[in-house]
């Protein structure tokens, strides 16, 4: 049986205290369910935060890096997989998640939303603004849904799986 892979997407060096420490719990409740963890890969906020605590939890971990090479890859990255495709990278990284979370917000983040709706991903915003949420929910209301904490993250990602 394939393994689970949850994408959980953020900004990079814009990240919040809040966003990183959500991640952090989110990628550890990821990892506590057997899921795969997937992301952006770098060594820098919502990549890092989360796949630092999916690997505290004894979690596999995947990032998918932007650049040619993995020198600026978290240190929390089982599988480093290097694309040399730039911000094109959001494109796999919406398509390899069989769900997606966006914790907190930013144009990347914004790209792996969008990406993942216009392939049919269910979408889950954590710690995101209301001005995103309302814009993503008008484009794919039955797509989206918003959890208020990690925890409810989870339990978002079972009833999608459910389905």
């Amino acid at each position: 049986m394939r393994k689970i892979i949850i994408g959980i997407f953020g900004p990079g060096e814009t990240a919040t205290p809040s966003d990183r420490e959500n991640a952090y719990n989110l990628g550890q409740l990821v990892a506590r369910q057997d899921w795969i963890l997937l992301t952006g890969g770098r060594k820098v906020g919502v990549m890092d935060a989360a796949s630092r605590g999916a690997k505290s939890a004894g979690g596999l971990t995947i990032g998918i890096l932007p650049g040619n090479d993995s020198d600026d890859v978290s240190d929390a990255v089982d599988l480093a997989i290097a694309t040399g495709l730039g911000n094109a990278r959001n494109s796999i990284n919406a398509l390899t998640a069989r769900v997606v979370v966006a914790c907190g917000m930013g144009l990347g983040t914004a790209s792996e939303v969008a990406l993942g709706l216009k392939n049919g991903k269910k979408v889950i915003l954590l710690n995101s603004t209301q001005a995103a949420e309302t814009f993503f929910l008008s484009l794919a209301p039955e797509l989206i849904s918003i959890a208020k904490d990690p925890e409810s993250a989870i339990d978002l990602i079972k009833y999608i799986l459910k389905q």
